[in-house]
């Protein structure tokens, strides 16, 4: 009866870790963008656009509340507060308890690996003699993902992830020397939207391929678009096979 009741609690204690592990979300960290793309005509790649990216990835995996969401880049400043506290020269009432930093299971990583912007005027204004065109603008940008096992290395998923934009500008003409993806100003352009876009299909394929929300219904979607991009891609590469 003893061994029976051992045998019982047993079964209930692993029942109960299996759940609990099985319902915690996948603990990931973001990696800072690269690029492949040359600069050309407005897209100019500098260290801020690849850390302005991690962060947009960082907040948009997050806000789907599939993941915890672990910080990278402040870690030295968590790190320096606990020593601070441990030090004794903080009050006990705000001492902050010394806690293991949780590690990631995954790191996300992204490269730009396409970018595309074309520009036709027509239109516009005229005002004081000075004559204002209006200047269609059409984005189109593309990045590659990668999910990889943090205790192995190994790369789990991969995926391409497409995004366009397009819109109506009036005006004399800008000249940008660096790119930067911060402000309402940049959000608002098609290069923004485009960004900003394709990084919302990131967190969402995240969503359903490592959070597994959904899964495997939603799945579905992101294979057909798959498989419509990667015949796309080829219908225009002339291969001689």
């Amino acid at each position: 009866m003893r061994k029976k009741i051992v045998f019982f609690v047993l079964v209930v204690f692993l029942f109960s870790a299996f759940v609990l592990y099985s319902n915690e979300k996948p603990r990931v960290g973001v990696l800072r963008f690269t690029n492949t793309v040359a600069g050309t005509g407005f897209w100019v790649w500098n260290p801020k656009v690849a850390s302005e990216l991690q962060d947009m990835l960082i907040s948009e995996l997050k806000s789907t509340g599939a993941f915890q969401v672990l910080e990278r880049k402040e870690i030295n400043a968590v790190l320096s507060e606990q020593d601070l506290s441990a030090s004794g020269r903080v009050s006990k009432e705000t001492l902050v308890k010394m806690k293991r930093i949780k590690g990631a299971q995954y790191l996300i990583a992204g490269t730009v690996t396409a970018f595309e912007m074309s520009n036709s005027t027509g239109g516009g204004i005229s005002f004081k003699g000075i004559r204002l065109r209006g200047r269609k603008t059409k984005v189109y940008i593309a990045v590659d993902v990668k999910v990889i096992d943090a205790e192995t290395g190994e790369i789990v998923d991969a995926r391409t992830i497409e995004a366009k934009a397009k819109g109506t500008s009036i005006g004399a003409g800008i000249t940008i020397k660096d790119l930067s993806l911060s402000g309402d100003d940049a959000k608002k352009t098609p290069v923004g939207k485009a960004i900003r876009a394709c990084i919302i299909y990131i967190s969402e394929y995240l969503k359903c391929s490592l959070a597994k929300v959904h899964y495997p219904r939603c799945m579905k979607k992101w294979d057909k678009m798959e498989k419509k991009r990667r015949k796309k891609t080829k219908e225009s590469i002339d291969l001689d096979l």
